[in-house]
């Protein structure tokens, strides 16, 4: 049987030294400028914003909402994550940014820590895609 395998891979090899195997057609594309599609086709559609886009756009990414910025978006700044922060979104919503710094339970040193931020900080009105199913304290990221 080996030998019946050997043969058949000799002959084979023969065969295409000799090129008597079938013949391949190449086709080479067409590759005239002219054959491109013109620009209006390839025009691109705006960017469709969902929801919470929408929202990180009006806020901007400088100052971080304490309304709507997740838990997370505190890591920012040193010493507000976790507790600090947890302690401004349970308190939320607020009409000020100064609101901040009634929070009860508030020691000194958290106090003057959220004072010496106070200018990172802005207020927009609550969004529904962010307050939503906890949104603001667990964000799915898990690094």
């Amino acid at each position: 049987m080996k030998k019946i395998g050997l043969l058949l891979a000799i002959l084979g090899l023969c065969l295409g030294c000799l090129g008597l195997q079938p013949s391949q057609q190449a086709y080479a594309g067409n590759l005239s400028l002219t054959a491109w599609p013109s620009a209006s086709i390839l025009a691109v559609e705006p960017r469709k914003l969902n929801k919470a886009d929408k929202k990180l756009a009006e806020i901007g990414g400088e100052k971080l909402d304490l309304n709507n910025s997740p838990l997370r978006s505190f890591r920012k700044y040193r010493g507000m994550f976790p507790t600090i922060a947890a302690m401004i979104v349970d308190n939320a919503p607020y009409e000020t940014v100064e609101e901040v710094l009634e929070i009860p339970d508030l020691t000194e040193p958290q106090k003057k820590l959220l004072e010496a931020n106070i200018d990172n900080f802005t207020v927009t009105p609550p969004a529904d895609v962010y307050i939503e199913g906890d949104y603001r304290l667990n964000t799915g990221s898990y690094d």
